[in-house]
């Protein structure tokens, strides 16, 4: 499978094509009878143990090269596993947080979409269709017709740690059990992954995008999302969580007329086309009636 990327403010595309292990995996009847295996959950605990114990440091070397890893952007530390430096945590100044209340920040490093949230509340991610309300509470969904879904879509090169996005309070974590798929492209032609992937849900009462969504969806091989708190009041640009091994996905979902987005996002969303961002960057902005409204309800 081949995928399409930008990077900000660019024409240019990035052409990515999936490994070869995953087309095997998808794409070929066989390896479809091995994923069955691949992702019971029994497979996904031996992967985890591994990728904690001090067998996978090898690993390590081997990915950095492979996937072209600026280490200086990181922590100095002696790894004690593959896991222990996929959670790596990055210098801090090498991801600036905007100070500014009315920018609205990416919560990671990853590949985002932009989508306008229909009435009959589906995503479409490359050429599959997916369900929104089957992500959460389908209650729920109704306060968020006609709002933005933001997709952001982390592979395993990319930094694993997340953050908030303002300031603000949040609700309890809401877990879903799931098999684990991949989230890489090349699994949408057979699986629906939002149905079928492990996932926790929160609802972020921001001070400047309203009541936001947040849902951190594992993957093949993960199904181990960290979130660091329950109830609590929390800062923009602070760690809410990481994903342990593995590519994953994280989901915000925003009301209507409460954010504008950056116009190169939006662009190369209605041309389906993912772009990269980086934890804490600039993606878009809060819309003029949501900051009023927030600043007459802080009065």
């Amino acid at each position: 499978m081949i995928y399409i990327t930008r990077d900000r403010n660019s024409k240019d595309n990035i052409i990515t094509e999936s490994s070869k292990t995953l087309n095997f995996l998808y794409n070929t009847f066989v390896g479809r009878i091995l994923l069955k295996i691949v992702t019971t959950k029994f497979i996904s605990n031996i992967i985890g143990l591994y990728m904690n114990s001090s067998l996978s440091k090898r690993k390590i070397n081997k990915f950095v090269d492979k996937n072209n890893i600026n280490t200086f952007e990181y922590e100095a530390k002696n790894y004690k596993s593959y896991n222990d430096f996929f959670t790596r945590k990055v210098i801090p100044y090498k991801r600036p947080i905007s100070a500014r209340k009315d920018i609205l920040i990416s919560p990671c490093d990853s590949k985002v979409l932009c989508y306008d949230i229909s009435s009959d509340l589906v995503l479409k991610i490359k050429d599959s269709f997916y369900s929104i309300d089957s992500l959460i509470e389908e209650s729920i969904m109704d306060e968020y017709k006609n709002g933005i879904a933001l997709v952001f879509r982390l592979s395993t090169d990319n930094y694993h740690r997340y953050c908030y996005i303002d300031n603000g309070k949040k609700s309890r974590n809401y877990k879903i059990r799931g098999i684990f798929h991949t989230v890489q492209p090349i699994s949408l032609n057979h699986y629906n992954f939002f149905k079928t992937n492990s996932r926790e849900w929160t609802i972020l009462n921001t001070k400047n995008f309203g009541k936001v969504i947040e849902v951190e969806i594992g993957a093949l091989g993960v199904g181990r999302i960290k979130n660091n708190h329950q109830e609590y009041e929390f800062k923009k640009g602070e760690e809410k969580g990481y994903f342990e091994f593995g590519g994953s996905t994280i989901v915000l979902l925003f009301k209507k007329n409460t954010i504008e987005m950056d116009k190169d996002i939006l662009s190369n969303s209605l041309e389906g086309i993912e772009t990269n961002v980086k934890y804490g960057e600039r993606i878009g902005k809060a819309k003029l009636f949501s900051r009023i409204i927030n600043n007459l309800k802080s009065i």
